[in-house]
């Protein structure tokens, strides 16, 4: 038999606080992926490696936090540990790859295009495979085309993140492309679940055994929660992170960017010879100067 879905149990309160969520990743992914880009001082891997988990940790984050409203009025919902972490794991990683991609390749269509596809996929599955570890009494059934559009909008929607995270570098136009991928990636979330049904096995039950999604939830979310709030402190005491490149203007002498290499050191041996040749030579005095 059909089963009956609610996807808003908490009515709004979900939905808000998985948005927030999703912002939050982006736009710590974005300004660490700034940071390693506009800084060339910094530790690019590891700035980008935070980025790729911050951003991965949102997502993740945004999922569950929704998932926490989702219930099935004829019975009880479960999640396998393992199961959960692993998409956790594929969050962050295909991100990852993403993210070093266009971090040392450049917003050039190739790197946005490919970075964006692996990284739109890997937060599909990572959708798909959190869902996959649901414990019910019953099998999920999924609407293909609807799968086919969330799976376009989560590409549509890495694509633009990656090209916001290495081409917008102020705050306020950052913070602005946060709030959008959050748009998105909720937008992603929401048009998955449309595409679910619920078939149950066996005769109706009732769901009000067992804990709650919620309560099996909010343990395992605690993790990347707690992620998630350290690398924002980490964003708020460095004004590199927050403010970026003011002018974004590079020296003219590269050797200027290296530190402790006086930009016009590495010109002034060309000119010692001449120099110290013209201090050393013998000067010529007119003649009869000794004579008087």
């Amino acid at each position: 038999m059909q089963g009956t879905v609610d996807g808003f149990s908490y009515g709004l309160v979900t939905p808000v606080v998985a948005y927030f969520m999703a912002c939050l990743g982006g736009a710590l992914g974005l300004r660490c992926t700034t940071r390693s880009v506009r800084n060339r001082r910094s530790f690019k891997p590891g700035w980008l490696a935070l980025g790729a988990t911050a951003i991965g940790s949102g997502i993740w984050t945004m999922h569950f936090i929704a998932m926490m409203g989702f219930k099935v009025a004829e019975a009880p919902v479960g999640y396998d540990r393992p199961t959960t972490f692993a998409s956790l794991g594929v969050a962050i990683g295909m991100v990852g790859i993403g993210i070093f991609i266009v971090g040392y390749r450049g917003a050039t269509p190739m790197a946005l295009g490919t970075g964006g596809t692996i990284t739109g996929l890997g937060v599909a599955s990572m959708h798909y495979l959190g869902m996959a570890g649901m414990r019910l009494r019953g099998s999920l059934v999924y609407d293909t085309p609807t799968v086919a559009l969330s799976v376009v909008i989560a590409v549509v929607a890495a694509t633009s993140a990656l090209w916001a995270a290495v081409s917008i570098h102020g705050f306020l136009a950052s913070l602005g492309a946060s709030l959008v991928m959050g748009v998105a990636v909720s937008g992603m979330h929401y048009t998955g679940m449309a595409a679910v049904s619920v078939h149950l096995h066996g005769a109706a039950g009732s769901a009000g055994s067992g804990e709650t999604p919620a309560a099996l939830l909010a343990p395992m979310l605690v993790g990347p929660v707690v992620f998630l709030l350290i690398a924002g402190v980490v964003v708020m005491f460095d004004p590199l992170l927050v403010m970026g490149d003011p002018d974004g203007r590079r020296p003219a002498d590269p050797s200027a960017g290296r530190p402790g290499v006086p930009a016009q050191r590495t010109r002034s041996p060309q000119r010692q010879p001449a120099a110290w040749a013209a201090d050393r030579s013998p000067r010529r005095e007119p003649p009869g100067t000794h004579d008087r």
